[in-house]
């Protein structure tokens, strides 16, 4: 096993979370130490006796492991330990589809579902006899019951995952649509992500009074959420609150919720909201930064923005694209908008213009590649007001009444 995936105490006490944001009581924690696990019983059969007669003596009713089983693992240990087994995995797909809202977050969750069920429904079916007519080993062609129920319900969740596959499919066309809109009007996206509870639904609040309920608790926003934020006179962006991250997310979690989390690869600026007052903040940088490699987002201008600093009593962090703030109190708020506003001055300038009607066609391009707003037909031409990029104002600069170009330096 990779060290990464082992257990610690820091990744069982999160697991604790986990149990209790999923409506449990975490009881008792028991850590094992192998070389490798067992390939029967993940703990071994000296460990399952131990944990089974914790689990008789204080009256639990579910066991949930911090690895992921394979699917004769979690088997043989419900069986054994005769309680309720889940993996880190199921734990948190249970808590993503009690706090998916969004027609777009449930499906995401019911097809990460499926997918984790799919390798496991051998285990489930191995209780039925597989019969044949000559009793022995199934010769080819003379499948028993068993067999024949567990493929029917292997083709029943591939068709159901190709429809959500499908309904997920129309929904990124959608937000595709949405995106190229948002891209014509030069609205930047700023998309806040970080580990989950380090806080992005407070820092969107604060920026943005977006009024998102922000509880101490693991994976409280699921939905995307995105508000306006004015950041000076001239630019408006988009900020966008994403689920939050954890070590150890399910492959297949990644996957389904590629359809919120791909607004990451679009974004502009990525906020990266860490919890400097957590003593494991630097290991959950580091799940991050992974995940947003994964996502291919890593060339996306990236500031590092530390939370929680008034709970925190250690020398701050320092350098270009990091901020320290509290968005609890807004202390070192308005240090990350200016640092915000630096990136995203793209050289935008907002102009008036006055086209000859003979030149009516630029009247598409701005509308196309800027972010026009007015336009007015007179009888001298048209008359437009807009915020135009550097590429669009070499174009239609000579449009601008009483414009000169600025002379170099060393120009007569």
């Amino acid at each position: 096993m990779e060290p990464k995936e082992r257990s610690t105490d820091i990744s069982m006490q999160e697991l604790a979370a986990l149990v209790e944001t999923a409506g449990g009581e975490p009881v008792g924690m028991l850590i094992q130490n192998r070389p490798t696990p067992d390939p029967h019983s993940f703990i071994g059969d000296g460990k399952v006796a131990e944990l089974k007669e914790f689990i008789e003596m204080n009256d639990c009713n579910l066991a949930v492991f911090d690895n992921e089983l394979s699917p004769s693992q979690m088997r043989v240990l419900s069986e054994e330990l005769g309680v309720k087994t889940l993996d880190r995995s199921g734990l948190i797909l249970d808590i993503f589809a009690q706090r998916a809202q969004t027609r777009e977050g449930q499906l995401q969750v019911e097809l990460a579902q499926y997918k984790y069920l799919l390798p496991r429904l051998t285990g489930m079916w191995t209780h039925l006899v597989r019969q044949t007519a000559a009793g022995g080993s199934s010769p080819i062609g003379t499948r028993g019951p068993g067999e024949t129920q567990l493929e029917t319900d292997r083709r029943h969740i591939r068709r159901k995952i190709q429809k959500l596959e499908e309904e997920l499919a129309s929904v990124r066309k959608i937000r595709s649509t949405q995106r190229r809109k948002r891209e014509k009007n030069s609205v930047p996206i700023v998309a806040l992500v970080g580990y989950t509870n380090a806080g992005k639904s407070t820092l969107l609040n604060c920026l943005t009074d977006a009024g998102i309920p922000a509880n101490d608790r693991l994976f409280d926003t699921l939905d995307t959420t995105t508000r306006k934020l004015r950041i000076d006179e001239l630019t408006e962006v988009l900020v966008s609150d994403t689920v939050g991250f954890i070590r150890k997310l399910p492959h297949h979690l990644v996957e389904a919720f590629k359809a919120t989390l791909e607004e990451l690869s679009y974004a502009d600026v990525l906020l990266h909201v860490i919890d400097i007052s957590n003593p494991d903040w630097e290991e959950q940088a580091r799940v991050v930064d992974e995940l947003i490699e994964k996502l291919g987002a890593q060339q996306t201008p990236c500031i590092r923005v530390f939370n929680k600093c008034d709970a925190y009593a250690g020398i701050l962090p320092h350098g270009e694209d990091i901020v320290c703030l509290s968005a609890r109190t807004g202390e070192g708020v308005q240090e990350l908008v200016e640092k915000l506003s630096a990136i995203l001055d793209r050289g935008s300038r907002r102009v008036s213009v006055r086209i000859p009607y003979s030149d009516a066609g630029i009247v598409d391009l701005l509308n196309r590649e800027a972010a026009v707003e007015s336009i007015e037909y007179t009888d001298n031409g048209i008359e437009a007001v807009a915020t135009v990029p550097p590429e669009v104002f070499g174009r239609i600069k000579r449009f601008i009444p009483d414009y000169k170009e600025s002379k170099e330096d060393w120009e007569d």
